[in-house]
């Protein structure tokens, strides 16, 4: 049996932290031992659907594990999706028991859940959970057998869902297992280390830095709702070692009031808000923590690859980075053939191994589109192969075909962001008729800011002429929201934007 991640350690080390509550490795099992049984007597069996729409907490972990247990699949549903949103997971899932809480911030989750059991023929039960940041069904026997098997379906991630709804990617128990114990090596996460989980564990990257903690055997502080102050206050008093999350979250923590980060070892960042260069800088400066990029994604899971937190910061804020394991290999492909490309040549990442789903639950016609001829699973981001490591770009529907040349926003937007007048930046495509793709810069300016004559002619001088922006709009914060792996920038929003700075009435995304 691989998926005995609560073994590591001794049993009576604490796995979780939640606010003034704190279980051990061996609480947190028995109890899991005796949500299988529960699970039992609602009829879940081996290959079965459970939906699970509560908040991070001991609940969350303890449905988790007694899935495993059985060999049932366990479906997390966002807690920021209201009804329709969770219809969708939930039907999707062919779900036949829904958790849900009793209560949490303002919505009504067990009145939405009534009305999805109404609307789903499979689901057959709905369980309110007073209190998720708890250990539940103490007066149930710890179930005796183990009946899950490497093999079976464990647990599902939401796709973003940009063209059209989303997709839940499925990974096995087998699989969950392997990428834990090697994100905790490669992260060297030890026994009496402790993660901040400050994204939600329905996210892939909350989940993995989760798993991969308890695999090492590492403590997990749980915020159910994040705000800055309140991570950064939980890293002093718990001194947390690990810490991951977005380059827009990092920086509000460090950017927190007075405490200290001084126990802070490791971390890395998904760059989603043009941060990179400012959170590593601020990161190695303040605390002489060394953060890094990092790739991953639903299909693949988090932290697939990583840059090395011994190479300079301009190297570690490279987006990719090296698979963290051999047993996950990658190659860049043409996307219109699937021909593999050499060193240095722009194609579609893509990649194979144990950390690639198994496929998108209960959709084989996007399972089978989602994968070449020859088994590769097909990211739909532009790379280069350098060596042993990928130099991630950008999305491919991202790209920008400005006068006729096919340009990466990115590079845009990490040349803006050596300018001293600019903090962080984010470029967009505005089609205008006749014309084609045009570039519009958005920057937050820094303490010391620029003029957009001024940055415009920078841009001149320093990168090729179609490349440079037609407009560069400072504005005090970028639309965003957050996301189950972090803060992202909107950027059909910033389309908007660049089409009203430009005076078009309406356009085509690029």
């Amino acid at each position: 049996m691989a998926f005995d991640l609560l073994e590591a350690g001794n049993i009576e080390r604490v796995a979780l932290h939640h606010g003034e509550r704190s279980f051990t490795r061996g609480e947190l099992g028995v109890a899991s031992r005796r949500a299988a049984s529960f699970l039992h007597e609602l009829g879940v069996r081996r290959g079965d659907t459970i939906a699970v729409w509560l908040p991070d907490g001991a609940v969350w972990m303890q449905l988790f594990f007694g899935a495993a247990q059985l060999g049932a699949l366990m479906v997390p549903v966002s807690t920021r999706f209201r009804q329709q949103e969770a219809l969708h997971v939930v039907k999707t899932a062919n779900a036949r028991v829904l958790f849900v809480p009793e209560r949490f911030l303002d919505f009504d989750y067990a009145g939405a859940a009534r009305e999805i059991e109404a609307a789903c023929e499979a689901l057959q039960q709905v369980v309110e959970v007073a209190r998720f940041d708890s250990l539940e069904w103490n007066a149930y026997e710890p179930y005796p057998r183990w009946e899950g098997r490497d093999t079976d379906l464990l647990c599902t991630f939401m796709t973003s869902g940009t063209t059209g709804q989303p997709k839940l990617a499925a990974h096995t128990a087998g699989g969950i297992a392997r990428h834990a114990r090697n994100v905790g090596r490669y992260n060297d996460m030890r026994a009496d280390d402790v993660m901040l989980c400050a994204l939600p564990l329905y996210g892939v990257l909350g989940f993995v830095q989760a798993i991969a903690a308890l695999a090492a055997g590492a403590a997990c502080v749980l915020l159910p709702v994040f705000k800055a102050d309140a991570a950064a206050a939980a890293i002093e008093r718990h001194r947390v070692t690990h810490f991951f999350g977005s380059d827009a979250m990092l920086d509000m923590v460090l950017n927190a009031g007075d405490y200290s980060l001084a126990s802070w070892r490791r971390g890395a960042f998904p760059e989603y808000a043009g941060l990179g260069r400012s959170v590593i800088a601020k990161a190695w400066d303040a605390w002489g923590v060394r953060l890094t990029a990092l790739y991953g994604m639903s299909e693949c899971f988090a932290m697939t690859a990583m840059r090395d937190p011994q190479g300079d910061a301009e190297q570690r804020g490279l987006p990719g980075g090296m698979p963290i394991s051999s047993d996950i290999a990658f190659r860049i492909a043409d996307p219109a053939s699937d021909a593999p490309l050499p060193d240095r040549q722009q194609g579609e990442l893509q990649l194979r191994g144990y950390n690639v789903m198994a496929g998108y639950l209960n959709n084989p016609v996007a399972s089978a589109a989602a994968f070449t001829a020859d088994g590769w699973f097909r990211t739909g981001d532009l790379a280069y192969a350098d060596g042993a490591s990928f130099r991630y770009v950008g999305r491919i529907r991202d790209s920008l075909r400005l006068r006729g040349y096919l340009v990466d926003p990115a590079e845009i937007e990490m040349f803006l962001a050596q300018h001293p007048g600019v903090e962080a930046a984010q470029v967009v495509g505005v089609h205008v008729e006749g014309e084609g793709d045009v570039a519009v810069a958005f920057i937050r300016e820094s303490k010391t800011p620029a003029s957009e004559e001024a940055l415009l002619a920078w841009c001149k001088q320093g990168i090729a002429g179609f490349k440079v922006p037609r407009r560069i709009v400072s504005v005090p914060a970028f639309p965003q929201k957050d996301g189950p792996n972090g803060v992202k920038v909107l950027r059909n929003e910033l389309r908007e934007m660049a089409s009203q700075s430009l005076g078009l009435a309406q356009t085509t995304s690029a």
